[in-house]
């Protein structure tokens, strides 16, 4: 799979993976709840993504090597070398087990619009999914599948695109929205749910292994660059659009979201009957193209941190993705409802994204690897801010949710 979308460039990667179910819901519940008062923590992440991504782009570029690979260098001989090593693995792993249960959810959210709301068949729906994962990674070629599934994917990103003109959005409120932060009362989770289904900490490690597959050097790094900032911009802007057609469409008419039915309700001035079809669809490709992703890059992160060798062929690289699958299919088909589970699981990565992204402008700042393109002031004061912000974000979340504030 990774081969096959390096021929688009790595951020076309990178925006695929977090254009998943998880965007699509949390953007669309944010709009539906909040109207336009948090497009400011989309373009935050947008943003934020980009900085991120880039160092991770120029990481792989330059180097040649995988973020886990730079991570162990730069560990070596270190007494706090393990634990710190550790402490990634448990991030990475946790985090995208979390992932991946909003995957295998959304996917059956997808079937859920087109059947109706029958929980046995959206369990049966996250095992077929599951095992269809685990069926490319140990024998199948996902190549000519994943192709018609961001086809699917990209119909429905389409869909919001035309609908936003439909809809015709407030534009001036939108504008409010973006540039005039706010956290409304009950809008914290949701705010952390948007950073953490953009700024997706396994893409880190993801970009720079599709990095140093696609580009040969220094001098690539421009095209790097340009690659990463149109790419995620993008994904960015399609973000902001699916937030502000629900918020013209289903917070307008003061209606609420509690099933896949009612998130495709904002496709209904376009498309009339056909919009649960529409959605169904695009949030079952997004999801089981989803559901592929996330397992790969924990493979990827976890083979260099711990400097295995043999690749995606490896038995060790199969078995640390299948886990991933097994973990999301286990937490998938509890009874926690489709929608909240794709919720809790952007909201955990955006707790654990201060941790990766701490990791990451550790591993920029090495000069004895990166030479003269190691971190600038410029790239570590934004990196900084991200951080910061991500983290006072997520502190607050947990003293929130624990009933300190």
């Amino acid at each position: 799979m990774l081969k096959r979308l390096n021929t688009l460039g790595p951020g076309i990667l990178v925006a695929a993976a977090f254009i998943g179910p998880g965007t699509v819901t949390a953007c669309t519940l944010a709009g539906a709840n909040f109207g336009y008062t948090l497009l400011w923590a989309l373009l935050f992440a947008t943003l934020a993504t980009i900085v991120l991504q880039e160092m991770s782009a120029r990481l792989g570029t330059i180097t040649q090597q995988g973020l886990g690979d730079a991570l162990y260098s730069a560990f070596q001989g270190s007494i706090f070398k393990w634990p710190l090593i550790t402490i990634i693995l448990l991030a990475i792993f946790g985090g995208n087990a979390a992932y991946e249960a909003g995957n295998l959810a959304g996917a059956a959210i997808g079937v859920e619009a087109l059947t109706g709301s029958n929980p046995w068949v959206v369990k049966l729906s996250i095992i077929a999914v599951a095992s269809f994962g685990l069926f490319v990674l140990w024998r199948g070629s996902y190549a000519a599948i994943e192709r018609i599934l961001i086809a699917l994917v990209m119909v429905m990103c389409l869909a919001f695109l035309l609908t936003f003109f439909v809809v015709r959005p407030d534009l001036l409120s939108m504008l409010n929205g973006v540039t005039r932060p706010q956290i409304p009362q009950g809008s914290l989770m949701t705010v952390v749910a948007l950073i953490g289904t953009t700024v997706v900490p396994y893409n880190l490690f993801l970009h720079a292994a599709a990095a140093k597959s696609r580009w040969q050097g220094a001098a690539d790094l421009s095209a790097a660059r340009t690659d990463t900032v149109l790419s995620i911009g993008l994904g960015g802007i399609v973000a902001i659009l699916i937030a502000s057609t629900a918020a013209a469409s289903i917070y307008a008419q003061a209606l609420s979201v509690q099933n896949a039915a009612d998130m495709a309700l904002q496709f209904e001035p376009l498309f009339g009957s056909l919009s649960k079809y529409l959605l169904g669809i695009g949030l079952f490709a997004a999801g089981l193209s989803s559901a592929i992703t996330a397992p790969l890059a924990t493979g990827y992160a976890v083979t260099e941190i711990l400097q295995i060798k043999g690749g995606v062929k490896s038995s060790a690289f199969r078995l640390i993705s299948s886990s991933i699958i097994l973990i999301g299919a286990s937490l998938a088909v509890t009874d926690i409802k489709p929608l909240k589970l794709i919720v809790m699981a952007q909201f955990t990565n955006g707790l654990i994204l201060p941790i990766v992204a701490c990791f990451l402008l550790y591993a920029l700042n090495q000069r004895k690897i990166l030479g003269d393109y190691a971190n600038g002031h410029l790239a570590n004061s934004l990196g900084t801010i991200v951080v910061l912000l991500t983290a006072a974000l997520g502190a607050r979340s947990i003293m929130a949710s624990l009933n300190f504030l």
